[in-house]
């Protein structure tokens, strides 16, 4: 069973998004499903990605959809508190040519 849960917090158009646990395929749709509904009057979001131990392409594709959205909005994304694991998979899949990492 997966044990995947995410907290979110709003200041102004900014949305803090902390995932925790593994963002696979099984973890992916509801984790986008939470995240869209939480974008209304958004513009950046900041990705706190210290308690996600696994991302698969799945949950990539949950980060790529969110940074095209908030492009479009005049804003961005940027990711925080990368551990090794899940950077490592940034790295290899060339998505920090396109997504700020702090």
């Amino acid at each position: 069973m997966n044990m995947f849960q995410t907290t979110f917090h709003k200041e102004g158009t900014v949305l803090t998004v902390q995932p925790d646990g593994s963002l696979d395929s099984a973890a992916a749709p509801e984790f986008s499903d939470q995240l869209e509904q939480e974008l209304d009057g958004i513009s950046t979001i900041v990705m706190d990605l210290e308690r996600v131990d696994y991302i698969a392409s799945a949950g990539l594709r949950v980060l790529l959809k969110s940074e095209q959205e908030m492009e479009e909005r005049g804003g961005g994304m940027k990711l925080i508190h990368v551990n090794e694991n899940v950077l490592e998979v940034l790295q290899l899949t060339g998505f920090l040519d396109f997504v700020t990492l702090e």
